[in-house]
């Protein structure tokens, strides 16, 4: 969950995930090259959709990894009374934003009641992504591949059916999901070395190209 307390917009991107963007009191808007703009309430994402984004007022992006909701080929809009639900779920409802009190399982679960339950992964993918996004984004491919007892074009392949989204491109997610955690304590350089990004240059190019936004932008969104 990434929260703000003022009006935002953010470049074009692709981002391997699902996100849900809920304006409190405002609106979203989302832009695809070449096509109409999207304006609703709020905005369910899906996964590597080239897109720039828009909120008019406070507002909370959630981000969900690409295999916890069912496919979809373009943005879900959602009515004022939904943005309400989810933001009730969440334990948030007014212009101040959330507290310390965030319940993300109960705002997945209301996510869920939306878009759809997903489809269940196989049990080789599930540890692979795991291994990729969560525990250990520097282990190579085929070591995964290894622990999971497939070859490693075979767990490519099985990634992409599953999920949708490269490994590697998974694997670049978590380690900017990483560093962006670090960043509310740390220097960019610092979160940038944390999270095995070859320098903040490098943490920079794959936060403008998966989120649409500088590291420097998140970390004055934070002060």
């Amino acid at each position: 969950m990434f929260a703000e307390s003022r009006p935002f917009r953010v470049a074009l991107h692709r981002l391997p995930a699902w996100k849900a963007v809920l304006p409190i009191g405002g609106h979203a808007q989302l832009l695809q090259p070449g096509r109409p703009m999207v304006a609703a309430p709020g905005l369910i994402v899906p996964p590597q959709l080239a897109h720039s984004c828009a909120a008019s007022s406070p507002y909370i992006a959630l981000f969900i990894d690409s295999w916890l909701l069912p496919p979809c080929p373009g943005p879900i809009r959602l009515d004022a009374g939904e943005v309400r639900r989810l933001l009730a779920a969440l334990g948030t409802t007014d212009s101040d934003g959330p507290g310390t009190g965030v319940d993300l399982t109960a705002g997945y679960t209301e996510l869920r009641a939306l878009a759809g339950p997903p489809a269940p992964l196989d049990p080789r993918v599930a540890h692979a992504v795991h291994l990729c996004t969560l525990r250990d984004p520097d282990l190579p491919i085929t070591a995964i591949a290894d622990e999971v007892g497939l070859s490693a074009p075979r767990l490519r392949a099985l990634v992409r059916q599953d999920v949708g989204i490269a490994l590697i491109r998974l694997r670049r997610w978590g380690r900017l999901a990483t560093a962006i955690a670090e960043l509310p304590e740390s220097t960019a350089a610092l979160a940038a070395a944390t999270a095995g990004f070859a320098d903040q240059a490098h943490f920079t190019r794959t936060a403008r190209d998966l989120i649409g936004r500088t590291p420097a932008s998140l970390r004055r969104a934070e002060a």
